[in-house]
């Protein structure tokens, strides 16, 4: 159940493809969840705050119960579960197109026995005409069946007018709807994205630091289809942990759902406070990494490196290892390299000394005095080449640090750097990038 004080929780479930992620996204008002014409495709819980006639709830997507029995299919089935239990309202979906199917019928035993309310929302119920198919689910002994269309918005509406008027009351809103709490402090919780390449142990990593298994974890290449997020308090306050997509090359991507994960990687990249690049130390430093590591750096995140696996390396490959971060990521400057094993959990105790030193810097805020202070000194130990000289220098925003410097002519880019430097060792900024923008007067 939903911790005290906060949204109420409405799990979406069901076995595959019938529509949940179509519905779920419905029912955001927007495309979140990843939806295909194919089983499967949703892995993971995916929780986002929805709102309807200014009630604000939780919803939650969740992967289909599979009927193989596989081990992946027994992992994303055990989200499922799990999902319920976390919840104050079930919507369960079913096909109005095939009828009840043995797995339809097992899922609503489970909910009969969970003792939480439980919705029946009959799903592909496209026109008026096909009103009379949702009659054989009553038998499912989950109360009436309402026909709705997630696809086209059919019944929706009416759907939601259920949710809201079965779901406890929301103590983290007034009644018309406010937040008591001031919104802004969730936008104020620093983002942690965890990136790196297929089957890295990013998930593994991503369930230790939350305490739950909330990413389905396998030996499977690209587990993972969507960013997944979560809240966890740690010694620096709240930080928000994002699971994404294991990245590879455009070459490599051969499908559309691939496509939008890693179109989710890389959103999540962009608005997180600092990433975690996690690298398989028992495949070295590859060129995908290099990339993935350009990429993050130009989204102006700060990293941290993570080279998981570490016991699986003997002593030999560990310098190489070493030599290889330096050689491939040294654009990252000094970028911490923290050696762990995710799955053993040993040297992840050292992550947080390393985000806190990190998230410190990409919020460092200077006095415009001693932003001036810093570069009149340099000047005056290093003067610019041909006359060229900063007038006027301030700090003009965070996340990362962003410096105006107002010149008298055009600097040459090698002087900037300079001055670069000399602003990263005065202000103690570490490794996290710092944006300089010029601008010239007279």
């Amino acid at each position: 159940m939903r911790v005290e004080g906060g949204l109420p929780v409405v799990s979406v479930v069901g076995r595959p493809n019938v529509g949940k992620s179509t519905l779920f996204n419905r029912i955001l008002g927007r495309r979140e969840a990843i939806v295909e014409e194919r089983p499967g495709v949703t892995r993971d819980r995916k929780a986002i705050e929805a709102e309807w006639l200014g009630r604000h709830f939780q919803i939650v997507d969740t992967g289909g119960w599979m009927p193989s029995g596989d081990e992946l299919d027994d992992k994303v089935s055990a989200q499922s579960e799990k999902a319920i239990g976390d919840s104050d309202l079930i919507v369960l979906v079913v096909d109005g197109t095939t009828g009840i199917t043995e797995e339809d019928a097992r899922i609503a035993s489970i909910l009969r026995r969970s003792n939480i309310p439980v919705l029946l929302a009959v799903n592909k119920i496209d026109t008026a005409l096909r009103d009379h198919d949702i009659w054989e689910f009553v038998s499912l002994g989950l109360g009436d069946p309402m026909g709705v269309s997630a696809l086209h918005s059919r019944n929706t509406g009416d759907l939601l007018d259920l949710i809201i008027g079965i779901l406890p009351d929301d103590q983290s809103h007034d009644a018309e709807g406010h937040q008591i709490e001031d919104e802004s402090e969730e936008d104020q919780i620093s983002g942690v994205a965890i990136v790196g390449r297929p089957n890295v142990g990013k998930s593994t990593l991503f369930n230790r630091l939350i305490g739950d298994d909330r990413s389905v974890v396998h030996d499977m290449p690209g587990t993972t289809r969507d960013a997944i997020d979560t809240v966890v308090e740690t010694e620096l306050g709240p930080l928000r942990f994002i699971d994404t997509a294991g990245m590879r090359r455009k070459a490599r991507v051969d499908d559309d759902t691939e496509y939008y994960s890693n179109l989710r990687a890389l959103r999540a990249i962009d608005k997180a406070d600092v990433a975690l690049l996690v690298i398989d130390a028992s495949e070295g430093v590859t060129s995908q990494d290099q990339r993935l590591a350009e990429r993050v750096d130009a989204a102006g995140c700060p990293i941290v490196i993570l080279m998981n696996k570490w016991e699986l390396v003997s002593q030999e490959q560990k310098d190489e290892l070493m030599y290889q971060v330096g050689q491939r990521l040294h654009f990252l400057g000094e970028s911490p390299v923290l050696r762990i094993s995710a799955l053993s959990g040993r040297g992840v105790h050292r992550l947080v000394p390393a985000l806190e030193a990190a998230i410190d810097a990409y919020e460092t805020r200077v006095p415009t005095r001693k932003v001036n202070d810093v570069i009149q000194l340099a000047q005056s130990s290093q003067p610019a080449p041909h006359g060229g000289r900063v007038l006027y220098a301030t700090q003009g925003a965070t996340h990362p640090p962003t410096f105006t410097l107002f010149t008298n002519k055009e600097i040459p880019a090698s002087y900037v750097r300079y001055l670069e430097r000399r602003l990263r060792e005065e202000f103690d900024l570490g490794a996290t990038p710092i944006k300089i923008r010029l601008r010239r007067r007279g």
